[in-house]
């Protein structure tokens, strides 16, 4: 027995030596080592030896046990360092090639725009005013002289959510909170962007699109201030040589009323294409408060008066950059985003 208990050890350490992998080791640890393996079968034929001769063999097959155990211990930390060096050598990283390339984030167009007309109303003494897009008829029709019966409401195809509740079709019900809120304090001097609703789509019209109004209110206000903002306005956003021209026009809450025209952008004034050879674009529509609106939202109309502005924020980026499709906007296209 004492010699099957060294024959067992030598070839045992052999095989460890010789192992390659943690598996190859585990199962050698399995086959000598283990409650059916081969020490534990050559100990049990013990009960057939002298009594006299079994401490010895116990106390061999002890040893033979303690230094295969730390044998395969030797051989799991070697192994377990080349394959931890193969693994380094498989995801080495080649640090002078380029990185991976990614595309930052930047501002879009519209934001853009209406960031550059906030800074020249901000620059003008205008503050900027808030409200909610679910708006309420009184607000959006009613408290601007459009009451339920009237034929220019047809004219903005809304979206309702309600009887008496819809997205707004403007920004214009701003105008009438604030003045609800301020009356009756002057001076009042506001713009209102922000999204706004209407039953279109093609490529001039969108759904949901980008509005900036404005209004002013104090007791000395002339259609002649309203001429002076705009035509700064104008010449601060599409250049200095930029020209303007008001058309009489027809608008429920303003009384006289406006529409606003810039020399075309794409040819300055000579006639194109674009501006259907006439030289002008128009861009917004404006006039002066009408008093009923005035009344309805707190102000005395024989005491003030006041004017007011509207434009779309996607028709003033459109003739800014010469984009032809509003939808553009809307695509989520990389290739035009990442023009501006």
């Amino acid at each position: 027995m004492e010699e099957q208990l060294h024959n067992l050890a030598e070839k045992a350490g052999q095989e460890l030596q010789g192992a390659g992998s943690l598996e190859e080791l585990e199962k050698i640890r399995i086959h000598y080592l283990g409650k059916k393996g081969e020490l534990t079968r050559i100990l049990r034929g013990m009960g057939s030896l002298p009594a006299e001769e079994r401490p010895k063999i116990g106390q061999l097959a002890n040893e033979i046990r303690e230094e295969l155990e730390q044998q395969l211990a030797r051989r799991t930390a070697e192994i377990k360092e080349k394959v931890g060096q193969l693994r380094l050598q498989a995801e080495t990283i080649d640090i002078t090639l380029p990185g991976t390339s990614f595309f930052p984030g930047k501002k879009h167009p519209l934001t853009v725009v209406q960031e550059e007309i906030e800074d020249i109303f901000l620059g003008l003494g205008f503050s900027i005013a808030e409200g909610p897009e679910v708006e309420l008829d009184y607000y959006n029709f009613e408290a601007l002289n459009l009451p339920k019966d009237h034929p220019a409401r047809d004219m903005q195809d809304s979206f309702f959510i309600a009887p008496e509740v819809l997205l707004r079709t403007h920004t214009s019900p701003v105008q009438v909170r604030t003045m609800e809120r301020t009356a009756p304090a002057l001076p009042v001097k506001i713009i209102a962007p922000g999204k706004v609703y209407r039953r279109d789509d093609d490529a001039t019209h969108s759904p949901m699109f980008h509005q900036v109004e404005g209004l002013a209110i104090d007791k000395r206000i002339t259609f002649g201030d309203l001429k002076g903002v705009l035509d700064v306005f104008a010449r601060e956003m599409f250049g200095a040589d930029t020209r303007t021209r008001f058309r009489p026009s027809y608008f429920p809450f303003t009384e006289p009323s406006a529409e606003m025209d810039i020399s075309c952008v794409m040819c300055g004034g000579r006639g194109c294409r674009v501006c259907s050879h006439t030289g002008w674009l128009e861009i917004l529509g404006c006039g002066m408060v009408h008093p009923r609106v005035l009344e309805m939202s707190g102000y005395n109309s024989e005491e003030v008066i006041g004017f007011a502005f509207g434009m779309g924020i996607e028709r003033i980026a459109m003739l800014k950059y010469g984009i032809d499709d509003l939808r553009l906007f809307f695509d989520n296209d990389l290739r035009f985003l990442t023009q501006f």
